[in-house]
């Protein structure tokens, strides 16, 4: 099993490809259409923002192959979060994945900005990837009909995502010890 890393200007890929190997999985960090099309899944890097991994993506000629292909696709913070329609981080039209929107957290409700920490993740999908994760965020999704794993900050949010071959996760599993190998670890079994 190999998994494609796709390199779209984050700083997080070393930790994301350690992660992997410490489960014993093969994986590459690459913006290559040839590479990237001989690996069995994908993961969308989670550090950035919105308008700058999506104009990464667009200049590396990697939107339509992200869109459309039917490999597990694992999406981690802004990486989860351009697989929606538009996020309100620098007004960007996103992949379309799955519909809906990305909003920024707002100080009035009670919480700091950015959310930097462990919170907890509910799961009902699977009660093994219920625990705590951390998290470095600006912008969440408030709730998608594919959410499959919800937290609260000031309000509650998506953390979890699934559609077809889609999972995306708020948080970053290569940050959250044990809990984040388990979440890997059921990615890895969608493969």
């Amino acid at each position: 099993m190999n998994i494609g890393i796709i390199d779209c200007g984050g700083a997080n890929l070393n930790s994301i490809y350690y992660s992997f190997k410490r489960l014993g999985i093969n994986a590459i960090i690459s913006n290559s259409l040839n590479e990237l099309s001989e690996m069995n899944a994908y993961v969308l890097p989670g550090v950035g923002s919105a308008d700058v991994v999506m104009n990464t993506l667009r200049k590396r000629d990697l939107i339509n192959f992200i869109k459309c292909t039917n490999k597990p696709i694992l999406g981690i913070c802004i990486g989860m979060q351009i697989l929606f329609d538009y996020s309100e981080e620098n007004q960007t039209r996103c992949l379309g994945i799955i519909d809906g929107n990305i909003e920024k957290f707002n100080v009035n409700d009670g919480v700091n900005v950015p959310q930097m920490g462990w919170n907890k993740v509910e799961c009902d999908a699977d009660k093994n990837l219920n625990g705590y994760y951390y998290f470095a965020n600006s912008y969440f999704n408030k709730d998608s009909k594919f959410t499959i794993g919800y937290s609260s900050y000031g309000n509650k949010f998506s953390s979890i995502i699934k559609k077809d071959n889609i999972l995306g996760c708020q948080f970053h599993p290569e940050k959250s010890s044990k809990a984040g190998e388990r979440f890997l670890t059921y990615f890895i079994k969608l493969i």
